[in-house]
């Protein structure tokens, strides 16, 4: 399993929240109402950890069913609605494998506020985008609970996306240009431009957050043209498209795979496409893990794409990096950062399998591509391989190395691609730019099932961080109490000052100084390389893992 945290929480959610498919429009009598340019739609209502009230609207769609002759289509918007459309429900998740209750009908956005009666120009908005490597996740509450950041004065917005081959199909051809799934985030920010202000959210103030996918999801936003003018700040956590991760015109060879795991003539694209569409939804979703070349390896297998020109509106015109070199990106405030140890908890499944580890080591110039998603073609991934295992195992590769197995996880599949997308937008914007490192090691982890005594070393891994912004009913109490609580205070300030002043300590407020002490957060230049320390207590400090990331910077050189 790619992301062992998702299979809890998605157990969980299937078990527990009993999630039924949305048909059409749906009516309730109680709960809070509240009219949009849409129509009306009833809602209801929760508390955050200190009482006030939350006005929850689950399951908005936010664009037409994605199905029948709109499969493999850019989403379009949707209608309104008469009546009162019942807004009380998680939706279903997109289609992916695990066996969560899915629908490919599943454009829906979840929306959380604590006012309905505002004056303009209304609260920031946050929009997160769930991580899950592209092809696993969702926008359930039992996952991303608002909890803890409608403490703060913001909206927040949580919506799916289509994922896998139902979201990110790419032939090349006009059949299936790519992107799809990334263009329904653009489809999610236009339903927030246009509606949000319902929600006492303020359409001029949008920031833009995602995680892993999700964060890699939001540095495209910031140079895709057809997100322009929707958002403005971004936070970019664990995931960054500006770094080693292949950025192609198209992903065709998925496409045959994808064709050959279901059967389908893999030819052409007209052929592919053609039999694609006679397969259920679950049938393409539940194909996933035909993907995988070694253990569950590559992380990231659908991405997005640079997209020939066929008259389409495109999201990626250019690959990303030349667009943040020449200038061509929206120049808002931007903060990115990692947690300490990421991946480094998937060097155990090297590690503790002897057959495994000598693959590892003996069909490396193979096997290391595909694990730490680098370019593949040799000779510059013999190159690229080399170079690595001189730096990372100077000493050769044993039972002794997870050290070196985790590091080069950490840094091959996030920790570079974030660094040296830090350096190009501090170099190229005309906005501030914040880096951090979440350190915080606490009781609670992603890494693996909770309650299971696990004592192995896995470190902050991926997915920590968002322990202390979301509210994880499904894995974990609600955090009101010391050590945990000190976590969540610090991160909703940081988070919700970045959403309202686009810097995350923008003056020294009481509340500033009494949950983040008297500390003051530069911003990242290529002279200073400054990053936050985020833990028990904040800590400025300088140039991040330099040594591991100059190795890499050495060998994949813009």
């Amino acid at each position: 399993m790619r992301f062992l945290w998702l299979v809890i929480v998605f157990c969980a959610v299937q078990t527990e929240c009993g999630l039924k498919l949305h048909s059409g429009n749906r009516s309730s009598e109680r709960g809070p109402s509240v009219k949009t340019p849409l129509g009306r739609m009833r809602g209801s209502v929760s508390e955050t950890r200190f009482g006030r009230t939350i006005y929850n609207f689950k399951g908005v769609r936010y664009a037409e069913a994605p199905v029948g002759h709109l499969r493999f289509k850019p989403p379009v918007p949707v209608s309104g609605w008469n009546g009162i459309y019942d807004a009380t429900r998680d939706p279903p998740g997109c289609p992916q494998p695990d066996n969560l209750d899915t629908s490919e009908d599943c454009l829906f956005l979840n929306v959380f506020t604590t006012e309905l009666k505002c004056e303009t120009p209304g609260k920031p908005v946050m929009v997160f985008f769930h991580p899950g490597g592209f092809y696993e996740g969702s926008c359930n509450s039992s996952v991303y609970g608002p909890q803890y950041l409608l403490d703060k004065d913001v909206v927040l917005v949580v919506p799916n996306y289509r994922l896998g081959s139902l979201g990110f199909l790419s032939t090349g051809t006009k059949e299936a240009p790519g992107n799809n799934g990334m263009k329904d985030q653009v489809a999610v920010l236009k339903w927030v431009k246009d509606n949000i202000s319902s929600f006492c959210g303020n359409p001029n103030l949008v920031t833009i957050f995602g995680y892993s996918a999700g964060g890699l999801s939001v540095t495209a936003h910031l140079v895709s043209p057809l997100s322009r003018g929707l958002f403005h700040r971004a936070i970019s956590m664990s995931g960054s498209i500006l770094g080693n991760l292949p950025i192609y015109t198209n992903q065709s060879h998925l496409a045959k795979k994808q064709a050959q795991l279901l059967n389908c003539p893999d030819s052409s694209a007209t052929e592919i496409i053609a039999c694609l569409n006679t397969k259920t939804a679950k049938e393409i979703g539940d194909s996933l893990y035909g993907f995988d070349e070694f253990l569950y390896d590559p992380i990231w297998i659908w991405t997005p794409v640079i997209e020939p020109d066929f008259g389409q509106e495109r999201f990626l015109i250019e690959h990303p990096i030349d667009s943040v070199k020449k200038g061509d990106f929206a120049k808002v405030p931007v903060m990115m950062g990692i947690t300490t140890d990421e991946f480094g908890s998937r060097s155990f499944g090297i590690m503790l399998n002897e057959t495994v580890l000598e693959t590892f080591d003996k069909d490396y110039l193979r096997v290391w591509p595909i694990i730490y998603t680098y370019e593949r073609n040799p000779p510059l991934s013999e190159t690229v391989s080399k170079g690595l295992r001189k730096f990372y195992f100077p000493d050769g590769i044993d039972s002794s190395s997870r050290r070196g197995v985790a590091e080069l996880y950490a840094d091959g599949v996030i920790g570079f691609g974030t660094n040296r997308g830090v350096k190009l937008l501090s170099k190229y914007n005309t906005k501030h730019v914040y880096y951090y490192l979440f350190n915080y090691h606490g009781r609670y982890t992603h890494a693996y099932y909770p309650n299971t005594n696990n004592t192995l070393p896995y470190g902050v891994s991926h997915h920590d961080d968002l322990l202390y912004l979301f509210y994880v009913s499904v894995m974990t109490p609600l955090f009101n109490q010391d050590p945990e609580d000190r976590i969540v205070n610090k991160m909703i300030q940081l988070w919700s000052n970045f959403a309202q002043a686009g810097n995350p300590i923008p003056n020294q407020t009481y509340d500033n100084f009494q949950i983040l002490g008297s500390i003051t957060w530069p911003p990242f230049t290529e002279q200073n390389q400054t990053f936050m320390d985020i833990s028990t207590a904040l800590v400025a400090e300088h140039k991040l893992y330099e040594d591991r990331y100059r190795t890499w910077e050495n060998l994949l050189p813009l």
